[in-house]
């Protein structure tokens, strides 16, 4: 019958654990109340209701657009929606101030039980429950809606791995392996919890300052709606909306390696906040993200730290730590767990472990077993760019109406149409770090060094996975 998807909730959840690369599940979504979701659907629903959009400048720069570098403004998507569709500026309103030909808006990280929670009902019309989480629904998801242009700068998730539903419009997702991560020259500032950034735009790589980005295989997948995306964990990415209107939902599945990321991330945050907070303020440095509230202090961070590094021991007792297990139906349906962007309350335990596993686990070693991944018609491999283009994917694979799924772009990055191996020909827009002297030694009154040039180095990825291991080894002593 129409009803029957290619997958089982078992088999669908069992791919979603085991997969080490992002890939994109058809048909299994088609029956979802949640696919009417439009803008003109949820206008309805929130009847008035003002959300916040963030508006970026739509010109292309060798620099990202971090979100410290945007405007914010209050709206109802009822004016989103007449300000996107082109009709003549008004004098007055929110977006009277931003030319539609020059800006993008974009209402992401959207909680849904925020945003609705005076219609809880609505939370059913998402049924991650067919993906093998039963339970989990609109309450533990996050709504996007965008302009086109709109993107999110390229960012590792510290935590879980990511299912993405297109809603409406197409967004074009730029992936790069965690192998490639000392190619995306990650950075921490600006200073957000679980998000890792990439120095780079990916969408126009300047390789003059980021050389190694040229060893960098990024994986494109133009996501269509009806359809969902698979994210593994630690996977880069960079979005960008490709169509008029584009509507998203995702949701963060809890993974039990989110216990020593925590770890990492409560040392991450003691490190940067006691570094950039020793900074004169008055040198302007936007370092944290609109989406923390503030610089935590010593002390709260510690009593984070301590918290963390408490439940990773609780979690190793229970025989859990080391494999890449789903949580339990209770675990995922804390919404505090592991959702990005969700501020922790201090002197509250982190989430009790001890019930994860109850449902479905299975060890990578029991994954590394599986049989061959079903890829066909209904689980679509997101290829790197590199691959032949018979490979890449002249096919055409639709789902519910959709375009073409793939494409070969022959290495083009969004509206640039620059290829990673493309040299950036302008002129040198910084000081370089460290500039000679005549016996080719450094000329101290030249050096540019700064303080996130150091806090690039000490809270590196690799370092503070090191720092944590021999921490909780010390702890463990």
């Amino acid at each position: 019958g129409e009803d029957v998807k290619p997958f089982t909730p078992e088999k669908a959840k069992e791919l979603v654990m085991s997969l080490q690369q992002p890939a994109v599940f058809c048909n299994m979504a088609g029956d979802w109340p949640a696919l009417h979701w439009n803008t003109k659907y949820l206008s309805v629903v929130l009847d008035g209701k003002t959300i916040q959009f963030r508006l970026g400048l739509k010109t292309v720069d060798l620099v990202p657009q971090f979100e410290t570098k945007c405007s914010y403004v209050e709206a109802t998507l009822a004016e989103f929606l007449a300000w996107s569709c082109g009709q003549p500026p008004c004098l007055s309103g929110p977006f009277s101030r931003y030319e539609y030909s020059k800006y993008w808006a974009y209402a992401d990280y959207k909680y849904i039980a925020r945003i609705f929670e005076d219609k809880p009902e609505i939370f059913q019309d998402i049924r991650w429950s067919d993906f093998g989480f039963p339970g989990r629904s609109g309450k533990e998801s996050t709504l996007w809606i965008g302009s086109e242009g709109a993107n999110t700068p390229c960012h590792l998730d510290s935590y879980g791995c990511n299912l993405v539903l297109q809603v409406q419009g197409r967004k074009r997702w730029h992936l790069f392996p965690p192998g490639d991560t000392s190619f995306l020259y990650p950075t921490r500032i600006p200073y957000e919890e679980s998000s890792v950034f990439s120095k780079v735009n990916v969408a126009n790589p300047d390789l003059k300052h980021f050389p190694e980005f040229r060893n960098a295989t990024a994986h494109v997948v133009t996501l269509s709606p009806g359809q969902v995306l698979l994210v593994p964990r630690h996977w880069w990415h960079y979005v960008e909306s490709i169509d008029p209107i584009t509507v998203s939902i995702n949701s963060w599945i809890e993974l039990d390696a989110d216990h020593e990321a925590r770890v990492e991330e409560a040392i991450t945050r003691m490190l940067v906040c006691a570094v950039k907070s020793a900074e004169n303020p008055s040198d302007g440095d936007l370092w944290l993200n609109p989406t923390e509230v503030e610089a935590t202090s010593h002390e709260i961070n510690l009593q984070y730290l301590n918290e963390a590094v408490s439940a990773y021991f609780r979690c190793q007792k229970a025989g859990v730590l080391g494999q890449a297990r789903p949580s339990s139906a209770a675990a995922e349906q804390r919404t505090s767990a592991s959702r990005k962007r969700k501020k922790r309350e201090v002197g509250r335990e982190p989430e009790d472990s001890g019930s994860l596993n109850q449902e479905l686990g299975f060890s990578t070693l029991q994954a590394e077993k599986l049989q061959e991944i079903p890829f066909g018609p209904h689980l679509i491999q997101v290829l790197p760019e590199s691959q032949e283009t018979s490979l890449m994917g002249a096919a055409a694979v639709k789902s519910d109406g959709s375009d073409l799924l793939r494409e070969n772009e022959g290495g083009h990055f969004g509206k640039s149409h620059c290829t990673r191996k493309q040299l950036v020909t302008s002129n040198d827009y910084r000081t370089p770090a460290h500039q000679t002297g005549t016996d080719g030694s450094p000329n101290a009154s030249q050096t540019a060094l700064s303080t996130n040039d150091l806090l690039d180095c000490l809270v590196n990825p690799r370092v503070i996975s090191l720092v944590a291991r021999l921490l909780l080894e010390r702890t463990r002593v």
